[in-house]
């Protein structure tokens, strides 16, 4: 499957704007290091590349332009306006800081994963859409694919801790299956956006109807607006595998869960009661095909 091309960017841009954290820096940087994973670019791809450049370099440090001038200078289609634009571009505040040597440009990662993480879950739906069909291109290793029982046994309680509304428990079993830590698989649980929990369901292979009845559960932010479901739905067949996995990788090293003693293994005193499965509450089912053609007829 050809990777899915850079769009959106006007949308990227305005997250540099949002006063609770200033995301210009990582977000001239993140964007560079997509841009130069793909050899060949369309006119379309490179003029969204010069303009979101050209909006960020006049707000950004010297040192974050210096590791954008690098990147690009190895990278033979580099367009000759950002060049330009890197050398000659007015100096802004920060610029008293040195700019960082060779050796050092080297060794310094495009964006730091805690950046890179915390740039995901400030931006909007639309944005994040976009950057999770583009995470490939960030360099990280997919985490290891969850045994089939164990990623089958987390889905069942995922689905029953939706169902009843717990929240907490959804966060537990997060943190358990995934080794992430429990503020932040809260912080994924309760995201209003939704796009996170589809993180969590790729990493577990779920069923898309199980999803579907999570989302209709979990999080009363999503679950009011039935065309946010739908198309969170639309969202998960068409995100990568890798791309989920790859943002799994980041949380894990970035949130790892605080080491607790091992839990006892339960021990039924009067009958062997190591098979038995709670009975699931009422689930709920929505039509999609349905929808999707009252949609088209609006």
């Amino acid at each position: 499957m050809e990777h899915a091309t850079i769009q959106n960017l006007d949308g990227l841009a305005e997250l540099a704007n949002r006063d609770s954290v200033d995301i210009k820096p990582t977000l001239l940087r993140v964007m560079t290091d997509l841009y130069v994973q793909k050899p060949v670019h369309t006119a379309e791809e490179e003029a969204q590349y010069i303009e979101l450049a050209a909006r960020l370099i006049d707000q950004v440090d010297a040192p974050t332009r210096a590791i954008v001038a690098n990147r690009l200078t190895s990278y033979p289609a580099a367009p000759r306006a950002v060049i330009e634009r890197l050398k000659h571009g007015p100096t802004q505040h920060g610029d008293n800081e040195p700019a960082p040597s060779r050796s050092e440009l080297a060794a310094l990662p495009a964006a730091s994963l805690e950046e890179l993480s915390e740039l995901f879950l400030t931006a909007d739906a639309q944005d994040r859409r976009m950057i999770l069909l583009h995470l490939d291109y960030a360099g990280l290793r997919p985490a290891e694919p969850v045994a089939l029982q164990v990623a089958q046994d987390a889905i069942r309680r995922l689905e029953m801790a939706a169902l009843n509304h717990n929240s907490e428990g959804f966060a537990q079993e997060i943190e358990r299956t995934l080794r992430i830590d429990r503020d932040m698989a809260r912080r994924l649980v309760e995201d209003e956006s939704g796009e996170p929990v589809l993180v969590v369901a790729h990493a577990l292979s779920m069923p898309a109807d199980v999803l579907q009845r999570i989302l209709l559960c979990l999080n009363p932010s999503i679950s009011h607006s039935v065309l946010r479901v739908y198309e969170l739905s639309m969202l998960y067949e068409e995100m990568e595998a890798k791309s989920a996995a790859r943002l799994i990788t980041l949380w894990q090293i970035t949130h790892q869960p605080a080491q607790r003693p091992a839990p006892q293994r339960h021990q039924p005193q009067h009958y062997d009661d190591g098979n038995d499965q709670p009975a699931l509450p009422s689930r709920p089912s929505i039509v999609w095909e349905e929808h999707a053609a009252r949609r088209q007829e609006a």
